[in-house]
């Protein structure tokens, strides 16, 4: 009955503590006010059986009711309709640049490492509803995957769709990759500017240095936060190519540059990660998701409705039935 309503004034439901006593008074005031009569017999009188006498204390709940409603009245019960509105003050866009070249096939990271990557980045992204984000792909050549957007749907699908093929020349281009990620961000008006760069190789090939594009994310006031994604040792990763287009697999020993990702990150002010295996991937994006926090400001807007206006209603129809009933039906009785 009273879902959703709060009272305003709960101090007056200590009033409920009177009616009980309302109703001992009642009592004893009843039975003083009762005569008694004792005769030996009721031979020569007669009876009749009148239910009014017996409804005449319908007067005194009456009025007991009306006090009860009243009571809840003074205890200002009224519903509240919240809506909230959020305001994000300090937006951040963020471009993730993923290496695809055909060593991120490789299966020390369950099924392969890009497909781990995949899992992990779509939760990152589905995590983080008020800033815009961008996808780069390089290997031996890098581009833009999806330009940043606060479209998150767009983003995901353009995830899902990331494959290794054959079209991008192979290699490792961690210059490239850098950026144009940094061409993607450079004009951008954020408060922040980030880059998570994944690589699970070194630098082996494009025509852009990767301490010249660092330099530039410097330049443009973008952190990097880079990953280097493989196992310690030895992994089982392509090495050829079958006649039919699919890979052999050979265990190869895993060689990840880290010493210029740190230099990378460093620069910029971001940090350096290494995922050996799944859960370590998930925990570094659940870090930089908590170091990159958004500021969002809320406002609530309450709305009150009052409900006392029924409840004194209900104390004056009480009342008015009581003084009705009183002074018409039960005016011999009472």
């Amino acid at each position: 009955m009273f879902e959703g309503i709060e009272f305003l004034n709960k101090e007056f439901f200590w009033l409920f503590l009177l009616l009980p006593l309302a109703l001992l008074w009642y009592v004893f005031k009843h039975n003083k006010q009762t005569a008694e009569l004792k005769m030996s017999s009721l031979k020569g009188f007669k009876v009749t059986n009148s239910w009014l006498p017996k409804l005449r204390h319908l007067l005194f709940a009456l009025r007991l009711a009306a006090l009860a409603a009243l009571i809840t009245a003074m205890a200002r019960p009224r519903t509240v309709d919240v809506s909230t509105k959020t305001k994000t003050t300090r937006g951040i866009d963020i471009v993730m640049a993923i290496d695809v070249s055909a060593s991120m096939l490789a299966k020390d990271l369950s099924p392969n490492r890009l497909e781990a990557l995949k899992d992990v980045a779509a939760e990152f992204i589905a995590g983080r509803p008020n800033d815009r984000i961008g996808l780069v792909e390089y290997a031996g050549e890098s581009y833009t995957k999806t330009p940043i957007t606060s479209d998150k749907s767009i983003v995901l699908r353009s995830l899902n769709e990331i494959r290794y093929n054959n079209i991008i020349e192979g290699g490792t281009a961690i210059g490239m990759g850098l950026a144009t990620s940094v061409n993607r961000l450079k004009d951008s008006k954020a408060k922040s500017k980030v880059i998570i760069l994944l690589t699970d190789g070194v630098n082996n090939s494009g025509f852009i240095d990767p301490k010249i594009a660092s330099e530039l994310a410097v330049e443009y006031g973008i952190k990097v936060y880079t990953i280097g994604l493989g196992t310690n040792g030895m992994a089982l990763s392509p090495y050829a190519v079958n006649p039919n287009g699919s890979f052999q697999y050979a265990r190869v020993q895993v060689e990840i540059d880290e010493a210029l990702l740190k230099e990378i990150a460093d620069a910029t002010g971001g940090k350096y990660f290494r995922a050996t295996n799944n859960k370590k991937l998930a925990e570094i994006y659940d870090e930089i998701n908590k170091l990159e926090k958004t500021e969002i400001e809320e406002f609530k807007f309450y709305n009150y409705e009052e409900k006392y206006r029924p409840l004194v209603l209900l104390a004056g129809l009480f009342l008015a039935i009581e003084l009705l009933l009183r002074f018409t039906i039960f005016r011999s009785f009472v």
